[in-house]
Order: structure tokens, then sequence, then C-alpha cells
């Protein structure tokens, strides 16, 4: 079962970038050692050979995915799987007793016609869904302590709700003229081959995709609706930008009080984030940066306010593959196992 005193960690999915960063990330965890990596694709391969920087990291081999050995060895699992396969091996693994982390889009949902409308195809695993916590620990932080299955909140959504929720649950805003204009690296579409993913395609390009109809669109507004009291919708209009990691949010609503100021919102928001080590508001007139949030679990949110159209505009930074992703399922899985929430997650980037 690994070291004694650790808890024994599988990746199903080991091979993607989500796989990677997890696997880099539970290399310094002092509580946690990985034990099983699963894949279809890559099985029978040692991990090291997809990753060769990883040689002194990991000896591990990418096993065929076997629901029951991975069970017998592993306390928590990881799903780092495209959307749809999750769903198809969570349960079993629940009834093992595992803890279950999904990066996917899987458990994110509370209506499960909603996920059909949006991601397609047919589930059979509704009982077990109904018990999944939605994994965005600012705001679900007591939940997921108890939780044995977390749908961990996407990348996009991720930086648009933290830029979003103390508006929303202070009642600062009209819910409906929120408008969230995102931007993402192209690591955000994963490991795979795809022509607008390729550096000829993406290089010295931007351009918006998935307009009025991204599939994080349902996602952000039943967080949001959750947060407001009752349904609201967003305009959610992502962008893919030149550059491999790294997701920033311009959220711009219209005020319910014009009358509030810059100094005003940035005390609300520093005191919204007050427990949350993750989340850091800045100053006045300081607005975030892709690359201070880089490899790094951190959240930087900058927070300005238009006196002409009565407008807030808030601005938010991270790692779409960190606190987007693995280090947000790391978290989650700290909260699960009653560990320090910051526990083996990066707080400083590298900068430049």
């Amino acid at each position: 079962m690994g070291d004694v005193g650790r808890v024994p960690v599988g990746i199903i999915g080991a091979s993607g970038y989500g796989g990677v960063q997890l696997v880099r990330l539970l290399a310094d965890h002092p509580a946690a050692e990985v034990v099983y990596l699963g894949g279809d694709s890559s099985a029978g391969k040692p991990f090291s050979s997809l990753y060769p920087h990883l040689t002194n990291c990991t000896d591990l081999t990418v096993e065929p995915i076997d629901l029951d050995k991975i069970a017998a060895k592993c306390e928590v699992v990881f799903l780092s799987l495209p959307n749809g396969l999750a769903c198809k091996m969570a349960p079993t693994l629940l009834e093992k007793g595992c803890k279950v982390l999904d990066l996917s889009a899987d458990y994110r949902f509370e209506n499960q016609e909603t996920y059909k409308a949006w991601y397609g195809g047919e589930r059979s695993d509704s009982s077990v869904a109904a018990t999944a916590v939605y994994g965005l620990p600012e705001l679900y932080r007591d939940r997921i302590k108890d939780a044995q299955l977390v749908g961990c909140a996407g990348c996009y959504v991720t930086a648009s709700l933290l830029a979003l929720a103390p508006l929303l649950k202070q009642g600062l805003i009209v819910p409906e003229t929120a408008i969230i204009d995102a931007k993402s690296g192209t690591s955000g579409g994963g490991r795979k081959a795809e022509v607008n993913l390729l550096l000829a395609e993406a290089e010295g390009s931007l351009g918006a995709y998935g307009v009025g109809r991204h599939r994080h669109t349902p996602e952000i507004e039943q967080i949001c609706s959750d947060l407001a009291g009752h349904d609201i919708k967003v305009q959610f209009t992502p962008h893919l930008i030149p550059m491999v990691r790294g997701i920033l949010a311009t959220v711009y609503a219209t005020l319910r009080d014009p009358g509030l100021v810059r100094e005003d919102l940035i005390t609300i928001f520093s005191a919204f984030y007050r427990n949350c080590p993750w989340v850091k508001v800045l100053p006045a007139g300081v607005y975030p940066q892709t690359k201070w949030a880089c490899g790094t679990n951190l959240c930087y949110i900058g927070v300005e306010v238009d006196p002409r159209t009565d407008r807030v505009i808030v601005l938010s930074a991270i790692d779409n593959l960190i606190k987007g992703q693995a280090g947000q399922g790391i978290q989650c899985m700290n909260l699960m196992m009653g560990w320090e929430e910051t526990l083996g997650l990066p707080q400083l980037a590298f900068y430049p």
C-alpha cells in the first residue's frame, strides 16, 4: 500500500495533462503517495517513457484499468478522463470504499438532464450522481469535507465563479447583466492532436470559440443561480490565446448601487475570501496576469468600478492545469482527508 502513514492514491487517465500534473504535484505531497497509474491507450508503458522529465520522480508503469485492483490498492482515486467515462467507473469504486475525485464534467451537475443536454450520452448512475459534491472549495468547503465523491469544478468555471461569487452572494449586481470574457492557453484543450491547437494554427492568433454554446455555460449558471438564490443566465465567451497555460477571465456586471466605489468592493472581496488561502485579492489599481499564477494553485483577483457605466469589472487569473484542474482536485482531497487545505500545493510561481 506504499509508505507507512501515506495515503495510497490512484490516477485513472494518467497520461493526459491532468494526469501528469497530478503525478508531479503528488510527488511533493507529504501525506499521499501515488501507487497506481491507469490508462488504456498507454497501458504497459513506463510512465517515464511518456514523460521522460519524470524519470526520477516515478518508476510506475501505466496499467490497464482494473477497478477491483485499483480499489484494493488505493484509498483515493482521481479520474482524469474525457467526459462520459468517469460515470461508468465511479459507482464501483465508491461501492468498494474509495474516495473519488472526478476532473471531468460527469459529476458537476445537480440535474442530470442538463448534463445530457450539453454532453450527451445515457447515464445509469443517477443515485450515485445525487451524492456528488461540487468541487470548488472556496464555495463548498464544508460539503467537500464530508464527501465521498467530488466533481471538481472546470477551469473556465473556476476563474469565472471566483470573480462572481462575492457579487452574487451579497446581491451587489443585477445578475442577468453578468458577462464573462475569458481567455485560455492551449493546454486547456488537452493532450490530443487537433488542428486548432497546432503551433502553426494557434501562434500569433487570438480567436473566440463555442460562442453562445460553450459547455461550461450551464455549469457556471448552476452555481451562479445557487449563489443568487434564483435561476439566472450569464453570457460566457471563451477565447484561445497563443500561450501554453493560464486563464484570464474578465467579468462585467451592472451594480445595484451605483454609489459603490472600487475600495468598497475590494473590502467586500477581501472579507469574502478571508479564509481562502488560494485566493489573493489585489490592491486597488493592480490587475492580475496569468504568469503570476502559472504553476501554482492560486487565483489572483483584481477589482475595478467604472462610474460612467455603473459597472463593476473583475479580473481573475489562474493556471488552468493547477487551480483549474489537478491542483483543485488535490485541494479537495486535502479537505476530504481532514488535512490542511494547502498541503502539497505550490504557492509561488517561477517568474518571469
